[in-house]
């Protein structure tokens, strides 16, 4: 099968090809490498605008005309390379705007690739139209949202989420809705706004490489190492400062005991090498369930706090054993989840092989490729 992979977060695309090349799948990804994050890409596509001049330029160009040149450039590349894109058994979005350009030319790209294309499917992964309309009516007992919820004041700050809201996004939405085969979510905050729809086929996990990943063996015979790898563009959607609220009453209080490592926006290779050996990763605080940089880590062994709701482990059947720390907007909470493992530190180990286990179990990607091929053969 040809299946070709559009837009790439997290380098969840990068490992789903993995799994799907060893099954015998001919697999190409276009996109723009997520940003400083660079994931590879087969095709890239991306703006000339990172520069601080020429981001003024085209944000003062913007105002004057309404017209974003950033768009236009990214569209224009990807029409040079659609002779690459076209003749494919399946094409997977990654989300409702998978080169991350202004909806009318996403529209206009997508067009294109049902016309050269077989079959259209969409992932819900990042904010899309549904889950931020579930969001924002508050269904979520809490989720990235809910700072902008309390404080409309941060409106500036959550204009890329929505976005998703208004007329051309949502117009964009039903089209995709209307054109795809199906909706594949791919974690709890995604499956939850989708339940009932008639368009969704389910919840498939992310796909974790666990030959690439190795799980890095570690003891506890000195001090109990934290990391904290922030992104300074979501800062406030993450809730990093929960964390560092925590991190700086658990400093104080057990010097002796912990290493504390923050980081702020690095590539993904450099980050991946600053946490090797940290023993506890704090990833984000207003998830249900685990994104790829959480899950990533549990394969490696860390013990992580992120996303773990009820009904993440009602889904899992994960009651018995704990695979993560559950980390709840609240530094109360943080803290007390902190100090038990500080102090009870057979429990990291206990968690960081339990960890292991649930990603080679729930997550191996070689499974997962062919949860999804069978999803893309049936619709």
């Amino acid at each position: 099968m040809r299946i070709l992979l559009v837009g790439e977060y997290s380098r969840l695309h990068n490992s789903l090809k993995e799994g799907l090349t060893k099954l015998g799948h001919d697999v190409v990804i276009v996109g723009n490498g997520d940003g400083f994050k660079n994931y590879p890409v087969d095709i890239f596509v991306d703006h000339s605008f990172h520069k601080p001049l020429l981001k003024k330029l085209k944000v003062a160009f913007y105002k004057l005309t309404s017209i974003d040149l950033g768009s236009i450039e990214v569209y224009l590349k990807a029409l040079y390379h659609f002779k690459k894109m076209k003749g494919f058994d399946v094409v997977q979005l990654i989300n409702e705007s998978p080169l991350v350009i202004q909806a009318k030319y996403e529209k206009r790209f997508i067009k294109r690739l049902l016309k050269h294309n077989k079959k259209l499917f969409l992932l819900s992964c990042g904010i899309d139209h549904q889950c931020m309309t579930f969001m924002m009516e508050g269904k979520f007992r809490y989720s990235i949202m809910s700072p902008y919820l309390a404080d409309e004041s941060l409106h500036k700050l959550y204009k890329f989420q929505l976005q998703y809201l208004n007329p051309e996004f949502t117009n964009l939405h039903h089209f995709i809705y209307k054109h795809a085969n199906g909706v594949i979510a791919t974690d709890m905050d995604y499956h939850l706004p989708l339940l009932g729809h008639s368009k969704y086929l389910g919840l498939i996990p992310n796909a974790i490489n666990t030959e690439k990943i190795k799980c890095i063996p570690f003891s506890i015979d000195g001090k109990i190492k934290i990391f904290h790898g922030v992104n300074k563009s979501a800062v406030v959607k993450k809730g990093n400062k929960y964390f560092e609220e925590a991190l700086k009453i658990i400093e104080q209080k057990y010097p002796d005991k912990v290493e504390i490592k923050t980081t702020y926006s690095i590539p993904y290779e450099q980050y991946i090498k600053l946490y090797a050996e940290c023993h506890i990763l704090l990833d984000q605080a207003y998830g249900y369930d685990q994104g790829y940089n959480a899950l990533e880590a549990m394969a490696k062994g860390k013990v992580v706090f992120t996303g773990a709701e009820k009904e993440w482990l009602d889904y899992y059947g994960l009651e018995k054993n704990k695979v993560a720390i559950n980390a709840k907007p609240e530094v109360d909470s943080l803290v007390k989840n902190l100090e038990w493992l500080i102090t009870n530190p057979e429990q990291i180990i206990s968690i960081s092989n339990n960890a292991r286990a649930f990603i080679e179990k729930e997550h191996n990607y070689i499974n997962i490729a062919g949860k999804y091929v069978d999803i893309w053969n049936k619709n």
